[in-house]
């Protein structure tokens, strides 16, 4: 038979000691709103729990409403980290006005004399709904990580669990007897404790690497891969190419007149150049093929399973393309073209020796005048 006193204050000093665990973690790293919110949900459950192993000591009843007040907020707190979390919009509309209905009610239900046991299934019931409503928050895609899902199963067993021990106290009926109600429900709020306190931590630091990695990974004005991040994918496409002995086609692109459009009408016009150039590249790519930012205004296009022809109707359809996009620069407005040098790969011949094609029939179209594309040279074959 479980001590629920001694329980209760393991349970309190267990979700205090994460607090302070989540405070030294958070002090002198990036503000996180979300993991603010987690750590005062832990020390909110905390001091709740601790109420509750005081209040028969101290022989106060006044803390029957309190701790039920308090674990109310704390959930409250925990359901408005998930919502910072997930990037959920105006979550603030619906908790808040649940989370004052409910505090309200079980104030007044002290106040009116309501008995430790009543006052235990009405916190219980609206404990069990912000539980449930995490799980749901954690569940809710097919595309959850596996520790989405462990959390989000966590907080469904827990919900299930108080709602037995509310059907047993407050109804006098249920699936398990009152005690043995009371027991499970505190033993998966332990587990609550255990693996949400650590659970949240590493969804935020999940969250942290995937951003970072992106960030080393993704060029952060035009949201396209970084010269890194290109040249990997492409040696990646030229050893498939050469597997399954199709074509691989390779576009160098270059913005004419880059220099002018900054020296002209400043940084700020260039780079909405950049950018407008990045979408309308995106708005003509198949799901397989890859563009990337090689540096200034050069850019490496892949066409996976092109031939020389198909290679050179893209470049002509992405030519096309830019010189329909308008640039809003701060004098008139302003149209850009691009020159392109086109290869295919051979089908022994490295990532740098089709580059280097490449960037030899872009600086032809350059030297041709421009806003043109041009084909490589094809590779010599050695005697």
């Amino acid at each position: 038979m479980i001590d629920i006193q001694t329980f209760l204050l393991a349970l309190g000093i267990g979700n205090v000691g994460f607090a302070i665990l989540m405070a030294g973690y958070t002090h002198g790293a990036a503000p996180s709103a979300g993991l603010r919110l987690w750590m005062w949900a832990r020390l909110g459950m905390g001091v709740s729990q601790l109420i509750g192993w005081a209040s028969p000591v101290l022989g106060l009843p006044v803390f029957s409403g309190l701790e039920g007040v308090v674990w109310i907020l704390a959930m409250s707190l925990e359901m408005a980290a998930y919502c910072v979390f997930f990037g959920f919009a105006r979550w603030g509309r619906v908790l808040l006005p649940i989370t004052l209905l409910s505090s309200v009610i079980v104030l007044a239900c002290a106040a009116l004399g309501a008995n430790h046991v009543q006052l235990s299934a009405l916190v219980g019931a609206v404990v069990a709904f912000f539980a449930a409503a995490m799980a749901w928050a954690l569940l809710r895609r097919r595309s959850a990580s596996l520790l989405q899902r462990i959390i989000g199963v966590n907080d469904a067993l827990f919900a299930t669990a108080i709602l037995v021990w509310v059907a047993s106290a407050g109804l006098g009926k249920g699936p398990l007897d009152h005690g043995t109600a009371q027991q499970v429900a505190y033993l998966t709020g332990y587990m609550l404790m255990i693996v949400n306190g650590f659970g949240f931590l590493l969804l935020c630091k999940q969250k942290d690497d995937s951003r970072m990695a992106k960030l080393a990974t993704t060029d952060c004005l035009t949201g396209l891969p970084n010269r890194h991040a290109f040249l990997e994918q492409a040696d990646g496409a030229r050893l498939l190419a050469q597997r399954q002995r199709t074509g691989l086609g390779l576009l160098m692109i270059d913005i004419d007149h880059f220099k002018q459009i900054n020296d002209r009408w400043g940084h700020a016009s260039g780079d909405e150049a950049l950018v407008v150039f990045a979408r309308t590249v995106r708005q003509l790519l198949r799901e397989h093929e890859t563009i990337g930012r090689l540096g200034g205004e050069e850019f490496a296009l892949l066409l996976p399973g092109a031939d020389l022809d198909a290679a050179v109707q893209a470049a002509e359809r992405l030519r096309r393309a830019i010189r329909e996009a308008t640039i809003i620069t701060s004098g008139p407005t302003y149209r850009m073209t691009v020159s392109i040098g086109v290869v295919v790969l051979d089908p022994h011949e490295d990532l740098g020796g089709a580059m280097a094609r490449a960037d030899h029939a872009l600086y032809a179209a350059k030297r041709a005048g421009r806003d043109r594309v041009e084909i490589g040279e094809l590779v010599r074959k050695r005697a």
